[in-house]
């Protein structure tokens, strides 16, 4: 997908992050346990840090958005959550295949986590992330730099 650009996120983008997060994950997270849409939420407002989040567009239209956080030993990437008009055109691999460059260019390794049986499990498989360790609600995956 061509004419996508990165913005640095602002606290006024966290109501539609949150807005986003609940539009695209419930139906994943409803297979796994009990939806609770607060908690949903909750979880985000709490871990927010625009410093670390960027807004994704497409010819200047919101498509979502991606966090890459720095850790001791990697970077975590997080809270990637898509528009569901901007899904399945390749905006999620291109955006992806952004960032890992980016972390290339660093030899970081880079984390994530990814629902118990999400589709985009098979998106990070392709960009070269691999299965480290997984509980009842996430699988935990790892990609060492190229």
């Amino acid at each position: 997908m061509a004419d996508w650009t990165f913005r640095p996120a602002t606290d006024d983008d966290l109501p539609r992050i949150a807005d986003l997060k609940v539009l695209v994950i419930r139906e994943h997270l409803e297979r796994l346990r009990p939806w609770v849409e607060e908690s949903a939420r909750q979880y985000l407002y709490e871990r927010w840090n625009a410093a670390n989040v960027r807004i994704i567009e497409v010819a200047g239209v919101f498509a979502g958005c991606v966090a890459l956080r720095q850790a001791d030993d990697c970077r975590w990437i997080e809270q990637f959550y898509l528009v569901p008009e901007f899904q399945g055109q390749g905006l999620g691999s291109a955006v992806l295949g952004a960032l890992l460059d980016e972390c290339d260019r660093d030899r970081a390794v880079v984390r994530l986590d990814v629902l118990q049986k999400s589709p985009a499990r098979r998106l990070y498989e392709r960009h070269g992330f691999e299965f480290e360790h997984e509980d009842a609600l996430d699988v935990f995956l790892v990609r060492h730099p190229r």
